[in-house]
C-alpha cells in the first residue's frame, strides 16, 4: 500500500476466555485503504483478534493503537462514540433488529449519533440503493433473504462513513451468489471510499477479495502472504 503507516495496529495481543487462550501474541497492522483478510481454522483466534482490535473486549496483554491512540486504555465511552463514528461492523447473522424494517435499521446508527429523523432515513435510504437492497427499505429482517439482509447490516456499517469496518465472517451464512454479491458491494464502497476493511474469514475465495491475508494460528500469526 503506499501509505507505510498503519491506521490501526496490534502489537503482541494476550486475550483468554477463562482458561482458554485465543490470542497468544498476535500482531497485525492494517493501513488506510486497505482490505486485510485474517483466516485460520475456527478456534485459532480470529473473532477474539477482531473484537480487540474494534474495541469491543480489551486484550489483557500487548497493544492496540488506533491513529496512533492507544485504542486499549480507552474509557467505554469514547470505545462507544468509536464505535458509532469510525468503526463500522458487520457480523456474520447480520444482527439486525428483528422488530425494525431495513430502513429503520440503517437509520439507527445516525438517529444515536444526534441525526434528525428525516436526515437519517435519507441518507439510509441511498446506502440501501448503493447496494441493492433499496426495494426491501419496508421490509423486517425475517422478510429478506440472507444475502438482503447481509447488505442490509453491511449498509448499516457503511452509513455513517467509517474509517475501518470490521467484517466478521459477513458471508458464512450465505450461498455462492450472496456471498459474491456481499464482498462485491463491500470491495467496491471501501475502494470508492477509502475505507479500511479487516475481513475474518474461513473461506478462500472471500480472502481472495483482500489486499494481503494474515493467518492465524493458535492465538499467533502464523504467515502473511499477498492476495492482490
Amino acid at each position: 500500500m503506499s501509505n507505510p503507516v498503519p491506521l490501526l495496529a496490534a502489537r503482541d495481543l494476550v486475550k483468554a476466555h477463562g482458561s482458554t487462550e485465543a490470542l497468544r501474541g498476535a500482531s497485525v497492522d492494517l493501513r488506510a485503504g486497505e482490505i486485510l483478510a485474517v483466516t485460520g481454522a475456527s478456534g485459532s483466534g480470529k473473532s477474539t483478534l477482531l473484537h480487540c482490535l474494534a474495541g469491543i473486549v480489551r486484550p489483557d496483554g500487548g497493544s492496540v493503537t488506533y491513529g496512533g491512540v492507544r485504542l486499549d486504555r480507552l474509557p467505554e465511552k469514547r470505545l462507544s462514540e468509536l464505535r458509532r463514528t469510525e468503526f463500522g461492523v458487520v457480523f456474520q447473522f447480520g444482527q439486525l433488529i428483528p422488530e425494525l424494517t431495513a430502513l429503520d435499521n440503517v437509520a439507527l446508527p445516525l438517529l444515536l449519533a444526534g441525526a434528525s429523523r428525516e436526515d437519517a432515513h435519507e441518507r439510509a435510504g441511498e446506502w440501501l440503493e448503493r447496494l441493492g437492497v433499496r426495494g426491501q427499505a419496508e421490509l423486517r429482517p425475517g422478510g429478506m433473504s440472507g444475502g438482503q439482509a447481509q447488505r442490509t447490516s453491511l449498509a448499516r456499517a457503511l452509513v455513517t462513513g467509517p474509517k475501518v469496518v470490521f467484517a466478521d465472517e459477513p458471508t458464512g451464512a450465505l450461498d455462492s451468489l450472496a456471498s459474491e454479491q456481499v464482498m462485491t458491494a463491500l470491495v467496491h464502497t471501501a475502494r470508492e471510499s477509502g475505507t479500511a476493511v479487516l475481513l475474518i474469514t474461513h473461506d478462500a475465495q472471500v480472502a481472495a477479495y483482500a489486499d494481503r491475508e494474515v493467518r492465524l494460528s493458535d492465538g499467533t500469526v502464523s504467515a502473511l502472504e499477498v492476495t492482490a
